[in-house]
């Protein structure tokens, strides 16, 4: 046990050496909700949505990565191509943060070090979680605040675009679904089980999305990574 513990703590001793470069920064963008409410749309950003995010660049190839975000996810019936939901007219506001983290791999290598430009498409998924406040609708569409937050874990899908405009400097953009285990955040599925049976309505067999749609600024710091044998 005691040659093993000396054999971790070398491993991480050697890691912690060649440490990787960071990246950290900010998303502007925008928001848009899939759900009961509203329209349909998978891609239509309206709402304001801004955040911080932060890279650790393991290789050329891949990145581990955290982002806290906040937007105002909006549905607004009137806006839907659906006869019913327009007829029905019903729309809510709720604001959301999300925490996410995974992994984002890159289609090219991404070398900051090795001269020019570096530019790559990359994908990027892992888990998030989203805090809401709970609501419900009445049958006029007056909304009722039930008094308590929820959590709504979902499954990041990103697809996003990065070039280095200079050895500092980051810009990416990109366009992230998340698909949430959750039905609530449009207020169709009350959080209250007393109220489930008077109250929920609409397909109560698919689970709420949201997208992010904006663009990333990092700022690059640390050690410059050793990518390659003796350097």
């Amino acid at each position: 046990m005691k040659y093993l513990t000396l054999l971790l703590l070398a491993f991480i001793s050697i890691q912690l050496s060649s440490a990787q470069i960071n990246e950290f920064g900010i998303f502007v963008g925008g928001s848009n909700f899939i759900g009961d409410v509203g329209a349909t749309d998978y891609i239509a950003p309206k709402q304001l949505a801004f955040g911080a995010i932060y890279k650790w660049n393991r290789s050329k190839r891949h990145s581990y990565r955290i982002s806290l975000i906040s937007t105002e996810l909006e549905g607004i019936d009137n806006n839907s191509d659906d006869p019913s939901r327009e007829k029905r007219g019903f729309q809510f506001n709720t604001n959301i943060i999300e925490l996410s983290a995974g992994m984002e791999f890159t289609f090219f290598d991404f070398d900051l070090h090795n001269g020019g430009s570096p530019s790559t498409p990359y994908i990027y998924s892992g888990i998030s979680v989203a805090k809401h406040d709970n609501f419900f609708f009445n049958s006029d569409g007056t909304i009722v605040d039930e008094g308590s937050t929820s959590y709504a874990y979902g499954i990041p899908i990103v697809l996003g675009y990065k070039v280095a405009v200079t050895t500092d400097f980051i810009l990416a953009f990109e366009i992230g679904a998340r698909y949430t285990f959750s039905d609530e955040l449009d207020g169709s599925v009350p959080d209250s089980k007393e109220l489930f049976e008077r109250k929920a309505f609409g397909n109560v067999n698919n689970n709420d999305w949201y997208t992010f749609t904006g663009i990333t600024l990092t700022y690059t710091f640390g050690r410059n990574p050793c990518f390659c044998p003796g350097g």
